[in-house]
């Protein structure tokens, strides 16, 4: 069972323990050096050095949008007509939820009709839920209707739906394109790889600057962004799809005579549908999540209400919103989810229901109906059309009493446990990350590159922290590999051994996987309201919320690694007369180490996604270099310090992706491979 290990895994562990003191003592060490001018270069980067890149892309931007053509057609040209194609639509989708077809703009504007009434769209999801399954989901996306209506978060809700409806289809149809495309030319798809790397690390807010800049302020640059962002595991789904069709099925085409474009479309699409729908749930979700972001930048809708109320310090408005995130994406979660299910379930053979068109299509028979009477009754009594103000429903009240005796209260304890964490464990972290040379920093990424993958991951890590370090972003770089991997060892050290418990306790197991899936579901500003609340702003408040939105790969993946541990072995153990806990600590956790390790990617892929979010409560990272440049419309400088992050991305990704395999070869799950 025991494979050879990599050459570069066979360096005495005892090296590495060393080049870590040695780190420990020269950022101890490192303290006077800003004030001996002999040494000062070697910990804040000197600004002559700085390649002022930023100012190049900034100027690269202006021209782009000022004065590039290509004959009589202008960049501007190109972009209003995308935005003129995104707005069309997207106009039809929120006059039909939200605000209904208007005459003129503006507060002169008169409707001309309504738009639907809130009965006839809770109608229409509670048939799509009866389609895709059940009665009973149904029921559950009614009633999550039913509440955004009850509670005064109708029309928000509407206008973030509206966004999605629109975004969905441009994302899944141009994530599919490209996918295909991947699969049928291998140079594209290796061409594509990196783009998508960078896509997916890149954080959120350096999408908006440049987008911002082309499409100015409003819905219509928050849809590209939207689309932008969800797209790529649309793309990377489409392509696993499409390979993982039997090669029977491909062989069957080719002797059925079938061109390329039979190949593609009557044969290998409908072969991959069930992956395929997997990816149209991850680009719903995705979508959902960047259109609460894309608030910032004009989409409007709930998003909008959670920033305003968090800038407003409104804790009832904000939890409120908050919660109506919640219902609106546990709705549609499951609706899509639901649909997926279906289309790998019922094929297009199936058996189709006998009768007459109205027979065939009972439900939307019954929810034209429904539409039909909700519109004609709404001419004469308003609350056909419109969920009345004076029945709305309020949980503001009970969340700002909440917050206000938790304060009041326990004020106090709050205040010890923050500093407590402070002052043990956040500073010394940071003073450690800002007290580390970086030359010797970067020393270091390459030998740990070397260490874990080879001369090619060390040039690439090398590479991509002297890029941090040319740029002028090492110190808030630092601030962020603080930020980010204080969280991550908190989510780790909690998220484990969740993990190990719902893999061993199959009824503990059931109620953490559905707090887990719950926790998947929330959009990551939602994570931002009750901390807030709770600790103010800072690091501090920073931590919590990126541990919290992190936690959950770290549990899922601790969790599928432990339950896929041979029973074999286990039953190997027990023969041997191991306890309990030997068999946790002696053989599953040892062989779950892949598992965990590609869960810890994980998490620190989502706490980097969220210390950009956090730039809202006032850290000082990369993030809140970011957001500084979307509130500036400075492109260069936003765009730098995105990549900044991006590449703090791909070095921990590469690395601990290469770490987990390693491990995947010494415990003989996986064959090296040379060259």
């Amino acid at each position: 069972m025991q494979a050879a290990r990599p050459v570069l895994m066979r360096g005495p562990v005892w090296a590495a323990a060393g080049l870590m003191l040695a780190t420990l003592a020269l950022a101890r060490l490192s303290a006077g050096w800003p004030d001996n001018p002999a040494l000062a270069w070697a910990l804040e980067y000197p600004g002559a050095w700085v390649v002022p890149l930023k100012d190049w892309i900034s100027a690269a931007m202006s021209w782009l949008v000022e004065d590039a053509r290509i004959g009589p057609v202008s960049f501007t040209d190109v972009t209003r007509a995308i935005a003129w194609l995104i707005e069309q639509p997207y106009d039809l989708a929120r006059a039909l939820l939200a605000d209904g077809f208007l005459d003129g703009v503006g507060r002169r504007a008169k409707q001309i009709l309504p738009p639907l009434s809130w009965i006839a769209i809770i109608a229409g999801v509670m048939a799509l839920g009866q389609y895709a399954r059940s009665w009973g989901l149904a029921l559950l996306v009614g009633l999550s209707f039913l509440y955004l209506a009850m509670f005064g978060q109708w029309e928000s809700a509407m206008v973030t739906l509206s966004s999605v409806l629109i975004a969905v289809p441009i994302g899944v149809a141009g994530g599919l394109w490209l996918g295909i495309l991947a699969y049928r030319h291998p140079l594209f798809d290796r061409m594509l790889a990196p783009l998508l790397d960078l896509m997916q690390t890149i954080p959120i807010f350096a999408y908006l600057v440049p987008i911002l800049f082309m499409f100015g302020f409003g819905p219509v640059a928050a849809l590209v962004a939207t689309v932008i962002y969800a797209m790529p595991p649309m793309v990377r789904i489409t392509t696993l799809a499409l390979r993982g069709v039997d090669s029977e099925i491909k062989d069957f085409g080719v002797m059925a005579g079938c061109t390329r474009r039979q190949m593609t479309w009557r044969i290998l699409v409908p072969s991959a549908i069930d992956g395929l729908m997997v990816g149209v749930n991850q680009v719903i979700m995705l979508s959902l999540n960047m259109v609460i972001i894309a608030s910032m930048i004009g989409a409007g809708g709930l998003g909008f209400d959670v920033l305003s109320s968090l800038r407003r310090l409104d804790i009832g408005a904000g939890f409120e919103a908050g919660i109506a995130i919640v219902i609106l994406a546990i709705a549609v979660d499951r609706l899509s989810q639901a649909m997926s299910d279906r289309a790998a379930t019922v094929h297009p053979g199936a058996v189709a229901p006998q009768g007459g068109w109205i027979a065939r299509h009972r439900r939307m028979v019954a929810v034209l109906g429904v539409m039909i009477a909700a519109f004609l009754l709404g001419r004469v009594i308003p609350f056909f059309q419109t969920y009345p103000e004076t029945l709305w429903l309020t949980t503001g009240g009970f969340w700002d009493g909440l917050v206000k005796y938790l304060n009041v209260n326990y004020y106090d304890a709050f205040e010890a446990v923050k500093l407590f964490f402070l002052n043990y464990f956040l500073l010394p972290i940071k003073r450690f990350f800002l007290g580390v040379p970086w030359p010797w920093a970067i020393v270091m990424l390459g030998l740990l590159g070397a260490w874990f993958g080879g001369w090619r991951l060390a040039v690439m890590t090398v590479a991509m922290a002297g890029f941090i370090v040319v740029t002028g972003m090492w110190e808030k770089a630092m601030i962020t590999v603080y930020l980010c991997g204080a969280s991550v060892v908190i989510a780790t050290a909690i998220g484990v051994p969740i993990g190990v418990l719902a893999a061993t306790n199959p009824r503990a197991g059931r109620v953490i996987g559905v707090i887990i899936d719950t926790l998947q579901t929330l959009p990551s500003f939602v994570y931002l309201i009750p901390v807030v609340m709770l600790f103010r702003i800072g690091d501090f408040t920073a931590m919590i919320a990126i541990v919290l939105y992190a936690l959950v790969p770290a549990v899922r993946y601790a969790a599928h690694g432990v339950r896929s541990v041979s029973p074999d072995l286990i039953e190997a153990g027990v023969v041997a007369g191991c306890t309990r806990w030997q068999l946790l600590t002696r053989i599953r956790l040892p062989l779950a180490l892949p598992e965990i390790l590609l869960g810890l990617n994980q998490t620190i892929m989502l706490a980097l996604s969220m210390l950009v979010i956090t730039a809202l409560v006032g850290t000082r990272d990369l993030g809140q270099e970011v957001y500084i440049a979307l509130t500036k419309a400075d492109t260069g400088r936003g765009l730098v310090a995105g990549l900044a992050i991006a590449f703090i991305a791909i070095i921990a990704d590469r690395v601990i992706s290469a770490g987990a395999r390693n491990a995947r070869i010494r415990f003989g799950l996986e064959e090296q491979t040379h060259g």
